[in-house]
């Protein structure tokens, strides 16, 4: 008996024949076929596939794989904006001193997010405070078109921030147009004096947050021009009668009493606006004309003076008739007989 050679691996690295081997006529077993030039093949397992079937069945499998991530993506982005449990924020206000803008919103997130979406009538959609744990968002180079009307969202998102999908959870806030609705903050006094019978102030006007190409601030005014006015408001010192007066420089000059020192603060103003017309009110200050004791002291004189008047009054009345009374009992001694022995 002839002992059979090693067996060998049909899938076995070798070179490709010239010639295709001729099977007996007798051989009806199907056999592997042999990698070709024409037809190249990938072993798997004791099996050659054909190169075109491995590669749709990569494909497929890479495609197979993708659809379940994102699938499994889906859902649980789905369960994310779903979850009844997730809150949105309540009691969203809007806050703009001199066109610095704050969102404020409650309540504080636990377990979850805030992003911050901008919506303009015309202007781009903006993202701020991108998964953020604060309660409180600066808006203001996102409302930098001060005409323009706005709204926010805020979403409650989860710790992925997955685009492309249906959105999360939000609220959105009431209508901001920041031209109508910013505070004009206080004017700063850069000097004052009183001189005779006129007082004279200078102040300077509010800045904004946005600036001019040159990288210097706008001031409020640079963005109101004719709509802005300022009101000063003067009175005597320790008296509680106001007068005011009307500028839309930079300067005030009234008359005053050339012999009583001053109190005054300045105001912006926007006539033209229904709500919001009037602004935060500067620093208080007072001149100074030279003052006496009397003025110092007014109110404590005035008590010394009253009391004074009264004890003289009092004495004045009291003393005559103590007087009288002394003259009388004089009178009546003296006309008494005397007692003789």
């Amino acid at each position: 008996m002839t002992p059979s050679g090693p067996a060998t691996h049909p899938c076995r690295s070798h070179r490709l024949p010239r010639r295709a081997p001729r099977l007996s006529s007798h051989t009806y077993k199907t056999a592997a076929p042999a990698p070709s030039a024409a037809h190249p093949s990938t072993c798997l397992g004791n099996r050659w596939i054909p190169a075109s079937k491995m590669l749709h069945f990569v494909a497929g499998t890479r495609a197979l794989l993708r659809s379940a991530l994102l699938l499994s993506v889906l859902l649980w982005r789905l369960a994310a904006a779903g979850n009844p449990e997730l809150p949105t924020a309540v009691n969203i206000t809007w806050s703009s001193i001199n066109f610095k803008t704050i969102l404020q919103w409650q309540p504080k997130p636990s377990g979850y997010f805030y992003t911050v979406e901008i919506h303009g009538q015309t202007s781009n959609t903006r993202k701020k405070c991108i998964q953020t744990t604060e309660t409180e968002c600066d808006v203001t180079d996102a409302v930098r078109n001060v005409k323009e009307t706005y709204t926010a969202h805020i979403l409650s998102v989860t710790s992925f921030e997955m685009d492309n999908f249906e959105e999360p959870p939000f609220a959105v806030s009431e209508k901001f147009t920041p031209y109508n609705q910013t505070v004009v903050g206080k004017p700063e006094i850069q000097n004052y004096k009183q001189k005779g019978s006129k007082l004279n102030v200078v102040f300077q006007d509010p800045l904004t947050p946005y600036t001019f190409p040159n990288g210097s601030f706008l001031s409020v005014r640079d963005i109101f021009q004719h709509d802005l006015e300022y009101r000063l408001y003067y009175w005597k010192d320790q008296s509680s009668g106001k007068k005011d007066d009307t500028s839309r420089s930079h300067t005030f000059e009234v008359s005053v009493d050339s012999t009583n020192n001053y109190c005054f603060y300045i105001q912006g103003i926007i006539p033209s606006r229904r709500e919001n017309r009037n602004g935060q009110e500067s620093l208080v200050l007072c001149t100074s004309v030279g003052r006496n004791i009397l003025d110092e002291y007014r109110s404590e004189v005035f008590i010394i003076i009253a009391v004074v008047a009264i004890a003289v009054i009092t004495l004045a009345i009291v003393l005559p008739v103590i007087l009288c009374k002394r003259k009388k009992a004089k009178a009546t001694r003296e006309k008494e007989p005397l007692n003789t022995a």
